[in-house]
């Protein structure tokens, strides 16, 4: 059988331990991260994409099911229905795309962003509109923006912090 793409459950902040040791076993491993400009020089300058997650490519006919697993810090695979649950590469080469735009554009730059500051809402239900940025909630993966969607009276909005790009 061939080798198929699938998602590893890794315990919290051990994705780049388990990548490590995944890529020294000669697997094709993806571990998402994005470059972040934080408000604090002293915090992370990466932070993974999907904390908790890593992408695989294994012939599980050749490893078995558990092969994965019995890597340290690795938890298990993701099943749907029992059985792994198998990744297109389109999707991970659209993900990777996705990434390097966002890389291109200079990563997530929050720090850059302050109050007042005109943004476009580049995800989720607001997608399209353009807000005024409030202010960044606990977590720094969130943020609260101003939106006049429905009146003129501008509307607290939470969303991802991802969802937001300054004008």
């Amino acid at each position: 059988m061939s080798s198929h793409w699938y998602v590893l459950r890794v315990k919290p902040h051990k994705e780049r331990s388990v990548c490590e040791q995944l890529e020294l076993r000669d697997l094709d491993v993806y571990f998402p991260v994005l470059k972040v400009n934080p408000v604090n020089p002293r915090s992370a300058r990466e932070r993974p994409y999907f904390p908790g997650y890593l992408f695989v490519k294994a012939n599980l006919d050749e490893m078995g099911p558990n092969g994965l697993s019995y890597v340290p810090g690795a938890q298990k695979l993701v099943n749907f229905g029992g059985l792994p649950a198998q990744v297109s590469p389109n999707m991970i080469r659209e993900l990777k795309q996705r990434l390097a735009v966002i890389e291109a554009q200079g990563g997530l730059a929050l720090g850059k962003l302050k109050q007042g500051d005109r943004v476009r809402i580049t995800g989720g239900l607001f997608a399209g509109y353009e807000a005024i940025f409030d202010t960044r909630l606990p977590g720094n993966r969130r943020v609260q923006v101003l939106l006049s969607f429905l009146s003129n009276v501008p509307q607290p909005v939470k969303l991802n912090a991802a969802d937001v790009q300054k004008i």
